[in-house]
């Protein structure tokens, strides 16, 4: 369901434009319908209130919880199930963040990805996007959105622009809290400074080289790094939010003193922040993080070239944290999930707080 699909409904009902405002106000905040000083009766036409009650559970239906997963961070993982019965994950963060997904799947098939193996399954709707957060907020405070999870959001830039225009206006989002991020995308760059709210940029950049780049991104448009870099910063001088680049470290492939070298080439000097997030191990997969201390020393190299970087926890490490395993184990017979959960613990170190610079 789009947002433009719910203004429309409304209009057919006799909603002006500031009774549809209300009424996504209030669904995009969690709040009732009837929260407020000013009562729908005294304010919404009859038509409206009519067909309110079952238009509020429309929308609570765009998003459902399937299940649950806290985090010992503070983080908690969530597997939404949409009215279809296809699921998603969110994953509400520390300090009032929450990650949303934008797509049932994932078309990029970035290697080191659970979401990628099964390739593109639907897109999810500017609609389901906001359910996303509104659901949220039901469990706790949500100041900042992240658009991280399932899914390449410029595959979906339609309606991951609709529901950024929505909670950056009477969702009650920050702009710079809004984080749009991209494996990178001329249309990205093209579009983002056009709309009325203009989002903060993420970039995975993961390598500076670009045949490697190709190769852990292999449907990823072909953007040399060094392209991907300018644009960024062109973007973040516009719009006054530095670029937040990120790097998932894999341990003997994206690590290594030429990639550190290749770093602070590109970004010395860019308005930028550079993210190094320890990849989040997966069975299924062949990749492993790095040691906790070997990522730390990498952080504090490149800042002590001028890069400003942080080194991340990646959220949800003891509940199948990397986007798409909520939804590849609950596809799976209950004996199989029992057994990869037991692999899990024999390839996941605990992180070292202490080691981060």
């Amino acid at each position: 369901m789009r947002i433009e699909t719910l203004r429309q409904r409304l209009r057919e009902h006799g909603a002006r434009p500031l009774h549809e405002q209300r009424v996504l106000r209030l669904w995009a905040q969690a709040l009732p319908q009837d929260h407020g000083r000013r009562k729908p009766e005294d304010f919404l036409p009859e038509a409206v209130r009519a067909m309110l009650p079952a238009f509020t559970d429309e929308l609570a239906g765009l998003a459902r919880l399937k299940s649950e997963h806290p985090g010992e961070d503070g983080s908690a993982r969530l597997l939404v199930e949409l009215a279809d019965g296809q699921t998603v994950e969110s994953v509400l963060l520390p300090r009032d963040g929450l990650c949303v997904s934008t797509q049932v799947g994932c078309a990029v098939g970035c290697v080191f990805c659970m979401t990628g193996k099964e390739g593109l399954v639907r897109q999810v709707t500017s609609g389901e996007i906001v359910a996303q957060v509104a659901l949220a907020r039901t469990r706790r405070v949500v100041k900042k959105v992240v658009f991280m999870g399932m899914g390449e959001p410029s595959h979906n830039l339609e309606n991951v622009l609709e529901a950024i225009d929505l909670l950056g206006t009477v969702g009650n989002i920050g702009h710079k809290n809004l984080v749009f991020s991209t494996v990178g995308d001329p249309r990205v760059f093209e579009h983002l400074p056009r709309g009325r709210v203009k989002p903060a940029l993420a970039l995975s950049l993961h390598t500076t080289r670009p045949a490697l780049r190709a190769e852990l991104l292999p449907r990823a448009p072909r953007m040399d790094p060094a392209e991907l870099v300018e644009l960024g910063e062109a973007y973040a001088r516009a719009t006054g939010y530095p670029i937040q680049y990120q790097w998932t470290l894999l341990e003997g492939i994206n690590d290594g003193p030429d990639e550190i070298e290749g770093i602070v080439r590109l970004l010395k000097g860019k308005y930028a922040l550079m993210n190094l997030i320890p990849y989040n191990a997966v069975p299924e997969l062949p990749y492993q993080r790095p040691a906790w201390e070997k990522a730390a020393e990498i952080a504090r190299t490149l800042h002590r070239a001028g890069v400003l970087t942080k080194l991340r926890h990646s959220a949800g490490q003891d509940v199948d944290g990397g986007c798409g395993q909520l939804r590849a184990r609950a596809a799976l017979p209950k004996a199989q999930r029992v057994a990869l959960h037991l692999r899990r613990a024999d390839v996941i170190p605990a992180a070292d707080p202490s080691a981060a610079p």
